[in-house]
Parts: structure tokens; C-alpha cells; sequence
């Protein structure tokens, strides 16, 4: 049964842009590289922190993430590159 456990405790891995509105997850790593990875660090996105998607555009671009205290939007495509661990409701860190 030891399995079992593991797999109810284990996080979900998955990118930032399959979140929905309302999830939040914990970065753990940007999957770009060069300047697009730069802008998204220079932004605060870093691994370790806590992101929540507030909203998500009707035609799904741009997503309205919290973190850091601050609301930030970013592209589709930006959020794609960006791994996080999915977060289960009423758990904090």
C-alpha cells in the first residue's frame, strides 16, 4: 500500500498555461530560454513562488496571475513555458 500514499501526496506537475481560474501552484522551474526566460524572472517568476490565475482572457490570451503581492498578465505562450506543481484547494504554504 505504500504506493497508494505517494500517489495521493504527490503534487500535480504541469504548466502554468493548463491551470484554470481560481488554481494556484508553485513554480518549479521556466522551461524557456534567453530573453524570454530573462523577462519572466525580471517579472518575479522564479521557482519556489506561489502563483494564483485570477483570469483568463475569453479567447484564452493573456492570463491574469497573482504573485509576489502584485497582479501581472501574461501570454499563452509565455505560461506555457513556465512548469509549476499544482496546488490542492485549501492548502497553503
Amino acid at each position: 500500500m505504500p504506493f497508494l500514499k505517494k500517489q495521493r501526496t504527490a503534487r500535480q506537475k504541469m504548466t502554468l498555461a493548463g491551470l484554470k481560474p481560481g488554481e494556484r501552484g508553485i513554480v518549479t522551474g521556466i522551461a524557456l530560454s534567453g530573453i524570454g526566460k530573462q523577462r519572466l524572472v525580471d517579472m518575479g517568476i522564479t521557482p519556489g513562488i506561489m502563483i494564483a490565475v485570477q483570469k483568463i482572457a475569453p479567447l484564452g490570451d493573456p492570463i491574469k496571475l497573482s504573485l509576489r503581492g502584485y497582479e501581472l498578465s501574461i501570454r499563452k505562450s509565455a505560461a506555457a513555458g513556465i512548469l509549476v506543481a499544482k496546488q490542492e484547494k485549501g492548502r497553503r504554504m
